[in-house]
Order: structure tokens, then sequence, then C-alpha cells
């Protein structure tokens, strides 16, 4: 059972793409899929007025970021489906009845997967090593490898969007949704799809400086997915650090010198250390208590429902 594409929202985030966007809106209208939105982000070149003749509706973001953008895009949204896709052409409209056809069999969010080796030489070798890191460090950090977290192109229902608590204001998005999919224990499907080297407009990704931000996304949305990796992380840490000092002050008080500050530092960094790192335990324990018991009222949800 197919979509009806007059249910689908095109969700098409912008900022300077005027020598794709109007290519790509039109081509969704060739498709069928006639509600398309163009969230902008303040766009210098002629963006907006492309995206507008060409049947769009178009928006002018109120904040700054691709996050900002997603988030206020989301609450303009009726449709009960939604298709989201980076407006610099990389992505093909031909796959869109590939990334809605795991939402009409149930799915909650459908991730398009660019990491596939029919794609690879749309990437430089230090993007595409990148993209793997990203998705291990995510996998340690949340629990579930989801192949591409990064990826722009992207299917949703309108219901799983509002489960999540969105805060992103920047590149920081894809990973922000990611994760919050995996918390809300959301059915994800991931689906290959074909990409294409990024031409007609410049990137506006920096490889090192926002992987850095995003290697920190990922690990402080862990707080709340994953408590015993980012309190037993920050435990660890602080004990191998007193560990260390230890070593220091034994190997000093062996040669009959003494330092009593440095060793009430090395008492203090292993205490501190440890006790952080029970507090993550302690904390994942009560997590896992949590969704045990948000399991068993959903089910008596069902149950209600089904006898009514």
């Amino acid at each position: 059972m197919s979509i009806d594409k007059d249910q689908v929202c095109i969700l098409i985030p912008t900022l300077n793409e005027a020598p794709t966007i109007g290519t790509l809106i039109r081509n969704f209208n060739e498709l069928g899929f006639n509600n398309i939105l163009v969230i902008d982000g303040h766009s210098t070149d002629a963006t907006r007025q492309i995206a507008g003749a060409a049947g769009a509706k178009v928006v002018v973001q109120h904040g700054k970021g691709k996050g900002t953008a997603i988030s206020e895009a989301f609450s303009l949204i009726d449709q009960p489906f939604i298709l989201m896709i980076d407006g610099d052409g990389t992505y093909l409209p031909d796959d869109a009845e590939k990334m809605l056809n795991p939402l009409s069999a149930g799915a909650d969010q459908v991730i398009g997967d660019r990491l596939t080796d029919e794609n690879r030489s749309s990437f430089s070798g230090l993007n595409y090593a990148g993209n793997q890191i990203l998705n291990r460090l995510f996998k340690i950090a949340h629990g579930r490898y989801l192949n591409d977290i990064l990826s722009g192109y992207r299917a949703f229902t309108l219901e799983s969007i509002r489960q999540m608590q969105l805060h992103e204001s920047g590149f920081g998005i894809e990973t922000e949704i990611s994760a919050e999919a995996v918390r809300n224990r959301q059915d994800i499907h991931i689906v290959p799809i074909r990409y294409k080297k990024r031409s007609g407009t410049p990137t506006k990704l920096n490889p090192f400086h926002d992987g850095l931000k995003i290697t920190t996304t990922i690990y402080r949305l862990a707080k709340m997915s994953n408590p015993l990796f980012y309190f037993g992380l920050i435990g660890i840490i602080i004990f191998c650090c007193g560990i260390i000092t230890g070593t220091y002050v034994i190997y000093e008080w062996l040669q009959d010198i003494e330092h009593i500050p440095l060793t009430i530092l090395t008492v203090l960094l292993v205490i501190s250390g440890f006790q952080i790192f029970i507090f993550g335990v302690l904390s994942d324990m009560t997590l896992a208590f949590h969704r045990e018991v948000m399991r068993e009222i959903q089910s008596l949800r069902e149950s209600q429902d089904q006898k009514k």
C-alpha cells in the first residue's frame, strides 16, 4: 500500500541553493508531490525567488542555523508524512518512493544511507572516513548502528516528529534526530540511496570543525540515552588521572620525597572518579527501570484500546 502523495510534505532547508533548488522542486512536482515547503536560512542569492516561482511554499526562518530551520519547519507542517531533503542537488527525488514505502508499512522514520559502495566516488577520503567514525561512535554512545546518522535525506511520520525534543541549532540536527529516535524507541528503517557529488554550490561543512561539533553532540546527547557511557567515561578519565598522579607520588615516596598536596589530590581524583562511574551505573539502572515501566504502561493502554 503506497502513501497518497497529497499526504506528504517535502521539506527542503536551504541556504544559497539557487543553482539547484528550482530543478529539485520541479522534479518533485513531476513525480506528483505538490506540498513542498522550503525553509530558507536568509539566503543572499535568488534561492527564495526561484523556489517560489517553481511552486514551493517559501518560509524564511526566524533564527540561524540548519537545526533551527528544521525545528521551525516541523512546527508548520500538518501533513501526516514528511520527506526531508537537502536543497543542494546531491539527493535524488527519484528515491522518494523508496524512502516513503517503509512509513506505509508502519515505520516511524527512514534514513537514506549514502555510505554505500556505489556512492563511494561521491565522497572525499576524509569525508567518507569521518562519516564512518561518527557512525561507530554513535553506536557506542547510543547503542544502535544507523549506517548514516548525518544523512540529509529522511522520511518521518508527523507523530514521530512530535515525540522528539529538538534543540540543536546547527549541523548537529541530524545527529539529534537520530538520537531522539533511538531514545524514543522508534521503528527506524535504513534505505540505500543514490548520492551525487556536490556541484553548483560550495559545501558549508568544515570537516574538522563540524566533525568535532558533531562528536561533542553525540557525547552530550548520550546523557539521556546512555548515562553509563556519559558519566562512566568522565569517571574513568578522572580515575585514571588519579592513578597517574598516585604512581608519581609512590615513586617519589620511595625516593624519600613527600608530596602531601599531590597525595591529597590523588585521593580526591580516585574517589571522585569512582563515585562518578558508580553514579553512571545507577543512572543506567534507573533508565532501564523507567523504560520497562513505560513499556508496561504502553502495553496496558493497547490492551484497553483493544477491549474498547
